[in-house]
């Protein structure tokens, strides 16, 4: 009967150490989720500009080609 009630108590401590192990990894992980997905966040923004900056070039290249030719 004691070996019993040892391995209950036992269970119940071990389960309680789990429970709190993972909640501190839970918290952990949520942590670096939000760190990465803030990181993710500002490199598509600066992908978006690059974006634009390349679209404004090639703009600014066609304008730049057609004063050429109405100078030359």
């Amino acid at each position: 009967m004691e070996s019993i009630i040892v391995a209950c108590i036992m269970g119940v401590v071990t389960l309680v150490g789990v429970i709190l192990s993972n909640s501190k990894l839970r918290a952990v992980m949520e942590v670096k989720l939000d760190a990465l997905t803030a990181k993710v966040e500002k490199y598509n923004r600066v992908l978006e500009r690059t974006y634009k900056l390349e679209q404004d070039m090639a703009v600014t290249k066609h304008d730049i080609e057609e004063i050429k030719g109405k100078v030359a």
